[in-house]
């Protein structure tokens, strides 16, 4: 009889964790097919001048006396009254568009970026201008290939581009900051590393020690090179160290026709410079940071802020971090 009892409560409390086990599995699958059915995600655009009108009547606040201060309410509203009143006639030459890119080794920023830059193709002109802000240590050759061919749209357009290094846009960064017509970098940016890495473990001797077989089979001469389960060769070594100098090259190729002032042996070495150093060698125009620009910039054009907000399905945020072993900048 106590068997019993125990067995009930030891298949009472089996039942309890599979029906919370399919509870939890169906949670997921109803979230996933949600996040498929809802958009893709929304766009924001915001005015960069009128932030900056904000944070300096927040500042005249403080250090202004009462009759100041009310003066420059005054002639802050009589300034966006004249503006009011423009509406129905051409709109202002010279708006500058900001975009900005914080790449990680997938670049998956690329997905907003495109549609940023759409977007902002449907009204930008040849007399307007935009500035994107690169954060990059570099990351898969496809990636930043493809984010390096949203930011050659724009020029393909006769818009001017300017591209802003603030930390690092290094590798793959670097590869999209040379489309621009014009970099400006901080001091000690890091910039550059104009070379490619692939690097890949390898546990075929750990495999063998536990007795444990890896079959693979293919079809292609080189369809595999290096493994990362079977035994590696010489040749495997020699073909994938082929496979990387072809891909320096293009990378060098790439950087050459888009910033023909610099010395391409000199610099495709796979180091990086800081700012200073950089602009030496040409790899940037200018030494400056994207807030001293932006500054300048807005005293005389409207500049507006573009964000393509993407929803990520339930899973991209699970599991967001994926790496390539193999075929990748660094």
């Amino acid at each position: 009889m106590e068997f019993l009892t125990d067995y009930g409560i030891f298949l009472a409390k089996l039942l309890t964790f599979v029906f919370f086990l399919l509870l939890i599995a169906g949670i997921v699958v109803i979230f996933i097919s949600r996040s498929k059915q809802d958009d893709d995600g929304h766009l924001e655009v915001k005015n960069i001048n009128r932030r900056f009108e904000n944070m300096n009547l927040v500042m005249q606040s403080h250090v202004q006396g009462k009759k100041e201060f009310k003066q420059s309410i005054k002639e802050f509203k009589a300034r966006h009254k004249k503006k009011g009143g423009q509406s129905g006639k051409e709109p202002p030459a010279g708006r500058l568009f900001v975009l900005d890119f914080k790449g990680d080794i997938k670049a998956t920023e690329v997905a907003s970026m495109r549609e940023e830059i759409t977007a902002l193709l449907t009204v930008a002109t040849d007399k307007d201008e935009v500035l994107v802000r690169i954060e990059s240590a570099g990351g898969t050759v496809h990636g930043y290939g493809l984010a390096a061919s949203q930011l050659r749209r724009i020029r393909d357009r006769n818009i001017h581009l300017t591209a802003a290094v603030d930390k690092v846009a290094a590798s793959g960064g670097y590869m999209m900051a040379c489309v621009a017509d014009h970099i400006i970098a901080a001091p000690f940016a890091i910039i550059g590393s104009v070379g490619v890495l692939g690097q890949l473990p390898n546990f075929y001797r750990l495999l063998k020690k536990h007795n444990i077989d890896f079959e693979q089979v293919s079809a292609g001469e080189y369809k595999r090179t290096l493994s990362l389960f079977g035994e590696n060769t010489d040749e495997d070594r020699k073909r994938f160290k082929q496979e990387i100098e072809e891909t320096h090259e293009l990378f060098k190729e790439f950087v050459a026709e888009n910033r023909n002032q610099v010395d391409i042996d000199k610099i495709a070495t796979g180091q990086h410079w800081y700012g200073k150093r950089a602009l030496e060698l040409k790899l940037v125009d200018e030494l400056r940071t994207s807030d001293d620009y932006l500054g300048q910039a807005t005293s005389s054009m409207d500049a507006y802020e573009i964000r393509y907000v993407r929803k990520k399905p339930l899973l991209e945020k699970l599991f967001s971090v994926g790496i390539r072993f193999t075929d990748y900048f660094s």
